[in-house]
């Protein structure tokens, strides 16, 4: 853990509910690895625990990039913080890291706010000697985040969103399903998004034989097993996300209901998540115009 060195040293609105922030943290900048995790509080050590996927990390400027969006009072609280000021405890990095190797080529897929997760494993697979294809998608342009970092990395980015306001107008499974069918197809499949994304994805990997890995990191909620919250069934047995994983193998992952536990608390986060932009002076989400995440 880090305590009174996580000074913010710039923070970004990527979109009307995704924030990305560069905090001071030398020690866990060092240490992180692809596909790791922290834990962030800002109310001390009673406060929240929130789950954070490390975007980005420099290890030589000692700083991690954190993207997050807003869904209850603390993620709103952090999202107000403004450079200069601090971050009061982080803790990591924490989960088992990707699984890195030369494995040939290598689709990455993200949706949405699961772009920003997926970038270090982009970095990884890359750095390690593989072709990458890369696919981002989101709901419209506003949405899409990483491009530029994700250019530097990719033999090929494919950017999709489901209205057709920048690049094809499609699903990702779509170009994932074309990459895989290629001759010769990848060896290696990589998804983070929303649950139902990664279904899908898992669905098309399994019906063409291309193996696929898949981060839970969105149903943690504590970050040390304790709770219990992201237990998740995998190949039949029970399995703790935030110390399992937050990697598994996607054929293997029982999805809908992973979903279904994920839905059990929607009204009252619902609720929750209107009363803090009402109390917090935020605008609602539709009123909010970018300016250039619980992460993912």
């Amino acid at each position: 853990m880090e305590a009174g060195l996580n000074r913010i040293i710039s923070k970004k609105q990527l979109s009307a509910e995704v924030f990305e922030m560069t905090v001071e943290a030398p020690l866990i900048a060092r240490a992180r690895k692809a596909g790791q995790f922290l834990i962030v509080q800002i109310d001390g050590e009673w406060g929240e625990r929130i789950p954070l996927t490390i975007a980005d990390a420099d290890s030589g400027a000692g700083t991690l990039t954190l993207v997050f969006q807003t869904v209850g009072s603390s993620t709103h609280r952090l999202a107000r913080k403004e450079p200069g000021e601090f971050v009061e405890n982080i803790l990591g990095p924490l989960g088992n890291p990707t699984h890195i190797e030369k494995f040939g080529t290598v689709v990455c897929v993200g949706g949405g706010i699961g772009t920003a997760p997926l970038f270090p494993i982009v970095q990884a697979m890359k750095n390690a000697g593989n072709r990458v294809l890369v696919i981002s998608g989101a709901r419209n342009a506003e949405l899409l985040i990483f491009e530029d970092r994700m250019r530097l990395y990719a033999d090929e980015l494919v950017i999709v969103t489901d209205d057709g306001s920048r690049g094809r107008k499609a699903l990702v499974t779509e170009p994932l399903r074309e990459f895989c069918q290629a001759s010769p197809g990848p060896d290696m499949s990589v998804a983070i998004g929303t649950p139902v994304m990664m279904k899908f994805c898992a669905q098309v990997t399994k019906e063409l034989g291309v193996p696929i890995m898949v981060s839970l990191n969105t149903i943690m909620i504590d970050g040390t097993g304790m709770c219990g919250g992201c237990r998740v069934s995998v190949g039949g047995q029970t399995k703790f996300v935030c110390v399992d994983g937050p990697e598994f193998d996607g054929h293997q992952v029982d999805f809908d209901a992973m979903m279904v536990r994920m839905r059990a608390f929607k009204e009252q986060e619902d609720r929750d998540h209107h009363r803090c932009h009402l109390e917090l002076g935020l605008a609602e989400p539709q009123a909010v115009v970018p300016q250039a995440v619980r992460a993912s």
